[in-house]
């Protein structure tokens, strides 16, 4: 049977008061039906995209009178299905954005300072210009000669001490080779003593600077430019110029020279390419060593110690000669060699007493000598005034010196050649540094 659809339950009119307690409710007359809000322009609508796999919500069916009400049970909804595989892309999110830059505060504007004065450099005047800071006055009036012209310092005389031993065997060679003349052999040991005075002899210097130092006579031009200066030097040492001879040597490198007893010569580069006051303390340097005997005691010990010097030479070469015709005979010979060898040496010196020992250390004690007379004569010119012009010059020298070792270096492929002990103990003069040092108490402005 089809039971009937159930009848709406009947509700009270509302009063728009409440009712006092205790009062009968008292149901209607006529039911009212509920007012309906004003219907609403439709509005088309999607509905909501639903899960895949989802069941569709249960309505509420029929059910018999006095039966308890149907509750849906609400159905779980299925995870959703998220893609896999390797070709699903994976989410992007947005990252946070950078935050704004903030204007910072605006620098402050320059503030004009005031500009310092811009001073030209001055130009160092050239070399022969009087406004060079070393260029000297020549122009002088009447001049004081000294009563003592020359003198022997120690280093002269320390010198001449260190040529006795190859004077002594000089001697030896020189009589050694009188004995073939016989009765004339006193004659030639005799001459040979005599010959030291030739050292003092002009036309003997004149042949010695042509020849073995590879100087000349100045050219008109050149000697107008030398003679003021050396006149200004000899003038202040109180000597007289005209004892000295000036010479020229045609080289490009900055040295001078003083030799024998009367020969001052200075290189065409120093007199070109240096002020007048740097070029007479070069040739005062120079007037020191003739002043202090150091030229004409070099001269004259390396004069006497010449046969002695040829002789070593002479045996040096006869050994090796012997020594080179052992080698064919393998070891007998060379062993024998050096028996010979050695017996003659050991007799040598046992029969001169010793004295040729101490011609292999004489190089060493004439080098030191030599240096000693380097200074002396840097002291000489800086008493004359000269201290900062020789000042200058010896810095000069030292560059010179630098572009050499380049020189040396780089043709040795960049390796640094280095200096031996035997040759700083070899060297005549001394280096830059202790020559400076020396000049320094001359330097020093006079308080």
């Amino acid at each position: 049977m089809t039971q009937p659809p159930p009848t709406p339950p009947e509700y009270p009119e509302p009063t728009g008061r409440p009712d006092p307690p205790g009062a009968a409710q008292v149901p209607p007359a006529h039911p009212v039906p509920p007012q309906q809000p004003p219907a609403q322009p439709y509005v088309p609508h999607q509905a909501p995209p639903y899960p895949q796999n989802a069941r569709y919500p249960q309505y509420p069916q029929q059910t018999a009178p006095g039966a308890p009400p149907y509750v849906p049970q609400q159905a779980t909804p299925a995870p959703p299905q998220y893609p896999t595989g390797p070709t699903a892309s994976q989410p992007v999110y947005p990252q946070a954005a950078a935050p704004p830059p903030y204007p910072h505060a605006p620098a402050p504007p320059p503030y004009p300072q005031a500009a310092a004065p811009s001073h030209p450099q001055a130009a160092v005047p050239p070399p022969g210009s009087p406004l060079h800071p070393h260029h000297i006055s020549t122009d002088r009036g009447r001049v004081h000669i000294a009563g003592q012209q020359r003198r022997t310092d120690a280093a002269a005389f320390g010198n001449l001490l260190l040529h006795l031993p190859n004077f002594l065997c000089s001697l030896v060679v020189v009589t050694l080779v009188s004995l073939l003349l016989g009765e004339l052999g006193i004659l030639l040991i005799l001459a040979w003593l005599a010959s030291g005075a030739l050292v003092f002899h002009r036309p003997t210097e004149s042949a010695l600077a042509r020849h073995l130092l590879r100087l000349r006579y100045p050219t008109p031009q050149e000697r107008a430019k030398l003679e003021p200066v050396w006149r200004e030097v000899t003038a202040r040492a109180g000597v007289d110029g005209r004892t000295y001879e000036l010479w020229v040597e045609d080289s490009d490198s900055l040295n001078a020279v003083a030799a024998a007893g009367h020969i001052v010569g200075v290189t065409r580069f120093a007199m070109n390419n240096l002020p007048n006051g740097e070029l007479a303390a070069v040739m005062a340097h120079e007037l020191g060593h003739h002043v202090g005997g150091h030229a004409w005691s070099g001269l004259l010990g390396y004069w006497y110690a010449l046969p002695g010097r040829i002789a070593w030479r002479l045996l040096r070469a006869v050994t090796g000669f012997l020594f080179q015709v052992s080698r064919a005979f393998s070891c007998i010979g060379v062993a024998f060699f050096g028996v010979c060898v050695g017996g003659l040496a050991l007799a040598t010196i046992t029969s001169l007493y010793g004295l040729p020992l101490l011609v292999l250390g004489m190089p060493y004690a004439l080098a030191a000598v030599g240096r000693r007379s380097e200074l002396r004569a840097d002291q000489h010119a800086a008493a004359l005034g000269f201290a900062p012009m020789l000042a200058a010059v010896l810095d000069k020298l030292h560059q010179q010196e630098q572009v050499r070792t380049a020189a040396l270096t780089a043709a040795n492929q960049g390796a640094p050649v280095p200096e031996t002990a035997a040759s700083r103990l070899l060297s005549s003069h001394p280096d830059y540094h202790t020559r400076l040092h020396h000049l320094q108490q001359y330097l020093q402005p006079a308080r």
